[in-house]
């Protein structure tokens, strides 16, 4: 990759230059709390609290940023739903099996519209290189397959649709694992209006710093910092084996908020 004169100047202000040829750093990770529900997959930050979507009960929850006291609790019809964003009156999650972004009322979790997710299909990575947790409990033989984690063989893995999603000037931003993918939706034409690959083969939670686009991959662990015109990446937070492994992210007075879908919700500055 050739390094350009801006990467090398950010470097200095960063960090060491990865092999990918990014300045990379490393953050200190703090464990907040405990999620409400089983697998948190899904975040965004709101001024009126913190969204998590979860994929093992399917419930929508709205909680403190400080220990995550439950303020609302909505049964969702997502199906291992992974991403979740709020436009200012409603919600849209990312029903990952059924491959489709709903919308949602943010007071009842009743569905107000069904849209088929763009970009879904058979994810590339297998459980030979998709990382798992550190503070996963060791994978059975015969671990079944769920929209985070694919341990089957390929032949039996199941089609699957969006992960995480943000609302930005009226258009929805979609991550999607399976096309490697990240698109910009017309949400009233539901088109695509742009779209282009990602750093990595997993690709999940995504949040907005000022103009910037961050975006999580789990199987990289790590966030990618992101020119939204072009998708080119500027810079890489690299986390450690020991921290918990990102799902779900959102950005909230710079701290960059992630979920570990074995029940953990983290924080760092960024």
């Amino acid at each position: 990759m050739q390094i350009s004169r801006r990467h090398l100047l950010a470097v200095t202000a960063v960090g060491a230059l990865g092999a990918d040829g990014l300045p990379s750093r490393q953050v200190k990770v703090e464990t907040m709390f405990r999620s409400p529900g089983p697998q948190p997959n899904g975040l965004q930050a709101t001024a009126d609290g913190l969204w998590i979507l979860d994929q093992g009960d399917n419930h929508a929850y709205l909680v403190t940023y400080e220990g995550g006291k439950v303020l609302r609790d909505l049964k969702t019809d997502s199906v291992a739903g992974s991403g979740i964003t709020f436009d200012g009156e409603a919600l849209w999650i990312a029903s990952t099996y059924s491959s489709e972004i709903l919308r949602a009322d943010a007071h009842s979790g009743r569905t107000l519209a069904r849209h088929s997710s763009p970009g879904s299909g058979v994810v590339s990575w297998t459980a030979a290189d998709g990382r798992r947790s550190p503070l996963a409990k060791p994978a059975p033989v015969a671990a079944a397959v769920t929209a985070s984690s694919v341990t089957a063989a390929p032949a039996s893995r199941k089609a699957t649709g969006a992960h995480g999603l943000e609302w930005r000037d009226g258009r929805l931003w979609i991550a999607v694992p399976p096309a490697k993918t990240l698109y910009r939706m017309h949400p009233g034409t539901w088109t695509v209006e742009q779209q282009f690959p990602t750093p990595g083969n997993r690709p999940h939670g995504i949040g907005w710093q000022g103009k910037w686009l961050w975006l999580t991959e789990s199987n990289d662990n790590a966030f990618y910092r992101l020119d939204p015109q072009t998708g080119q990446a500027q810079e890489k937070v690299q986390l450690t084996d020991a921290d918990p492994l990102p799902h779900g992210m959102t950005i909230w007075k710079n701290y960059l908020w992630y979920c570990d879908d074995v029940g953990v919700v983290c924080r760092f500055r960024l």
